[in-house]
């Protein structure tokens, strides 16, 4: 049922529970009424003269024959056909016809805002998510995938529950590895290949370092959306021009392939920029005069068991470097000063130990920021399987499988196993790529971000209900291939106008059939699963509603004929299979993967 058809009942519940004892006034708790697991049982349940017996001194069971009596009365059969008592002392609800029907109407009406909270009036519930935030040291790999599918999934959702959302990447432009870069592309350039025993030990071996080093050679330029190219110096002993060169090159690969996972950001942050004005040795200096710092062994220590860690952190080595987590405690005080009273960061869970000690950072300052900020979900590995095998190797990358790789893979555009490939001039390319994105972006949210996730191409490729986001697609164009049929056999629709827009108005009291009832209810469910997937940072919960609400329309397609002879049955299924259609856009939208109209 709709929500505020629910907090209607809801208030209704509660007044009848006060009558029933007595006492208006009654301190009551908080009303619950629960779907049950059979659908005989009714449409909702409560359990509120279980709560009350005790205090009430009566026995359950007549405590709710009571609350039913008062219930029936107060609703008057605006909302309830019934309520029966049932078992100890639980009350079983069941809804008028009109009152399951009326979201129908409503998602007509309301389309793509269906679903969605209503936006924060002063722009002041702003949120910074962050996420992908890879080194720009190679492409990007499968456990970038993850995080770009969830974190852009994740905005969609708050952007929808309400929250006005920034996306931002951080770049990791500073340390050893993009020194190893460096040397990496410098070696090619000189000609010293990476099974050379001249090649950096740490260096980066995948054969994207030639293409690197040739487009340096080369003197060709590169970068990324947010920078000015960069002109290669064409000199192999510039090690600093090299470096600029390879790392700009490289951002500008992974904008495209973020790009073509249909992913854009906001901002960029760079974390040289932290060291370059300064913030870093700022955030240092006042963690000292906090008296939250000590110094031990040459080192400086931050006093972070003080703050919940179960231990005390190096912040400055006796080398006088800093460790890892010293820039990311003044990254995230950039964040607060430029006013996100709440971050999301998006990361792999090898970050687990950084939780606590960013956070032992920020509170030891004394800034008021909230102890919870920032906000983690960290996600597990993925794992890619192709013809029952684990595949562990790119040709691009060298070491890993990247993020374009599953992609490509995933929409048979190429495969492991061979070099040969679906071209960009090929007229199937285009809907090749479609396919693998939905089916990487669809697949890598289907899960619990802390669960680990078998990533299975042969399941991606596959043309089947097997198939999840293939069995989800293949809903939407279901019912708009019945929508052509009724089209194709003289339905009308005035000029101009949608058919959502043709149906509102179209008399629901023909749909009386279980099923029908069935897919009510479960696009009525669609504005709390959003909500509740925003409130718990839970992207997957779309995917799984997604394919629960597939799974009833092509149960009730394959049971029931919805063109007809009878012109009104024939006109309310078409609107109910309209707004089903319309909620699928709108769940498919969230999660990045596109509604095609025919498979």
């Amino acid at each position: 049922m709709l929500r505020e058809q629910k907090q209607a009942l809801a208030a209704l519940v509660r007044e009848a529970a006060a009558s029933a004892l007595g006492d208006p006034s009654a301190e009551l708790p908080e009303i619950e009424l629960d779907r049950p697991k059979q659908a005989e049982h009714g449409d909702l349940a409560s359990n509120i003269a279980l709560q009350l017996a005790r205090v009430a001194r009566r026995k359950p069971r007549d405590l709710a024959e009571a609350i039913r009596d008062a219930l029936l009365a107060a609703d008057g059969g605006r909302l309830l056909e019934s309520a029966e008592v049932a078992g100890p002392g639980f009350i079983n609800l069941r809804l008028t016809p009109q009152a399951r029907r009326a979201v129908v109407s409503r998602v007509l009406a309301e389309g793509p805002a269906f679903g969605r909270g209503a936006p924060d009036a002063g722009g002041a519930r702003k949120v910074l998510v962050e996420f992908v935030s890879a080194n720009p040291t190679g492409p990007l790999h499968v456990g970038h995938g993850r995080q770009a599918a969830l974190g852009d999934s994740l905005c969609a959702l708050l952007e929808a529950a309400g929250w006005s959302v920034a996306r931002e990447f951080y770049y990791n432009d500073a340390g050893a590895q993009i020194r190893n870069l460096a040397l990496s592309v410098q070696a090619r350039a000189r000609s010293i290949g990476p099974d050379d025993p001249d090649f950096p030990a740490d260096g980066y071996r995948g054969a994207y370092i030639a293409d690197i080093a040739q487009a340096y050679l080369a003197r060709e330029s590169a970068g990324a959306a947010d920078m000015e190219p960069v002109v290669a110096a064409g000199d192999p002993d510039d090690l600093e021009a090299i470096r600029r060169f390879a790392v700009a090159y490289l951002r500008h690969e992974q904008d495209l392939d973020l790009r073509s996972f249909g992913v854009k950001f906001d901002s960029y942050f760079l974390e040289s920029s932290l060291y370059e004005t300064g913030k870093v040795e700022r955030v240092v200096e006042a963690l000292g005069e906090a008296g939250v710092t000590y110094e031990s062994e040459g080192a400086l220590w931050l006093r972070s068991s003080d703050f919940g860690d179960d231990k005390d952190r190096v912040m400055r080595k006796s080398d006088g470097g800093y460790t890892y987590f010293v820039p990311d405690v003044a990254y995230h005080v950039d964040k607060w000063q430029r006013g996100y009273e709440r971050a999301i960061n998006i990361q792999g869970s090898d970050h687990h130990g950084t939780v606590a000690r960013v956070r032992a950072g920020l509170q030891g300052l004394g800034m008021g920021i909230a102890p919870g900020f920032p906000e983690y979900v960290l996600h597990k590995m993925v794992t890619v399987m192709r013809g029952g095998q684990e595949v562990k190797i790119s040709k691009r990358a060298g070491s890993y499988v990247t993020l374009r790789d599953l992609i490509e893979w995933s929409g048979g555009i190429s495969s492991p196993e061979s070099t040969d490939a679906i071209g960009p001039d090929d007229p199937g390319h285009a809907d090749a790529l479609r396919r693998g994105r939905d089916a990487v972006r669809f697949f890598l949210v289907s899960r619990k971000a802390d669960a680990e996730f078998v990533f299975d191409v042969d399941l991606a490729l596959a043309r089947s209900d097997e198939n999840p986001v293939y069995y989800v697609q293949y809903a939407h164009a279901r019912i708009c291939s019945v929508l052509a049929q009724w089209l194709a056999a003289g339905g009308e629709l005035p000029a101009d106008t949608a058919a959502e827009a043709a149906l509102a108005g179209t008399s629901l009291e023909p749909l009386v059939h279980p099923r029908e009832y069935g897919l009510m209810a479960r696009i009525a469910a669609w504005p709390e699963v959003v909500a509740s997937a925003a409130e718990d940072l839970a992207p997957h919960s779309i995917a799984y509603y997604l394919k629960d609400l597939a799974a009833e329309l092509h149960s009730y397609y394959n049971a029931e004929r919805v063109l007809v002879e009878d012109e009104a049955l024939r006109r309310a299924r078409l609107a109910l299979l309209l707004a089903v259609r319309q909620v699928l856009r709108n769940g498919l939208g969230m999660l990045g993967v596109s509604t095609p109209e025919r498979m």
